[in-house]
């Protein structure tokens, strides 16, 4: 926690000292404010769940507390990006709808729900068009991060030349980049081939249909 911030939380506790023993709404002040504190602590370290029921029992006893409101809704919004990227489109709806209760005017937000919405609406057309498109994809970063384990064999060849100076290293690096050089390009012919397919459909689907570019149904960039 910054300086600020524990500063910050010193300043409140101390405001509220003098009316903890004087009546409920100073105790109950004080439970808001611990509250809010150990959202505010849990989000720092990006314990959404914690920060969430922090947050919440804050707002069982204020409802209308503007720290926790605008907590509540932050952790809300990143916890439907988190599923956004994960394609958990509908947990992601279901955690901006609480989120706009708390923070209707977030611009984020409406960003955000936009992108989920239109990125379901995507899916839906992929799944259509090439029903296996997930097993394809897998596959093809699997390659990829196959040939970054490629790259890194050609820079420790190179490295060991560093130290050797034998004019052997800096041949098999050769060979082993002519190597690297034709995997990409059989990596990048199938990476054109699998946009080709989620634009046009699985000719498994489509047999009559040409592989051509649908545009109008699906521009991806």
């Amino acid at each position: 926690m910054t300086i600020v911030r524990r500063l910050a939380f010193a300043i409140a506790l101390a405001a509220l000292a003098p009316t903890l023993g004087g009546c409920s709404g100073g105790v109950s002040g004080f439970i808001v404010a611990t509250r809010n504190h150990q959202g505010d602590l849990a989000l720092e370290s990006k314990n959404l769940p914690d920060a969430a029921t922090a947050y919440r029992l804050a707002l069982r006893l204020a409802p209308e507390d503007p720290h926790a409101r605008a907590g509540f809704a932050s952790v809300q919004l990143q916890i439907a990006a988190q599923d956004y990227t994960i394609s958990k489109f509908d947990d992601a709806l279901a955690a901006l709808a609480i989120a706009a209760k708390y923070d209707p005017e977030s611009v984020r937000l409406v960003e955000l729900r936009t992108a989920v919405e239109q990125a379901r609406v995507k899916r839906e057309i992929v799944l259509s068009n090439y029903p296996t498109y997930g097993e394809t994809g897998l596959a093809l970063r699997k390659a990829y991060a196959q040939l970054k384990k490629q790259s890194n064999t050609i820079v420790t060849t190179l490295q060991r030349f560093d130290y050797t100076y034998d004019a052997n290293e800096l041949n098999k690096a050769i060979r082993e980049s002519t190597e690297f050089g034709a995997d990409v390009s059989k990596l990048t012919a199938r990476l054109a081939n699998y946009r080709q397919l989620v634009e046009s459909g699985s000719p498994e689907r489509n047999a009559d249909a040409p592989l051509a570019p649908a545009a109008s149904l699906l521009p991806l960039p």
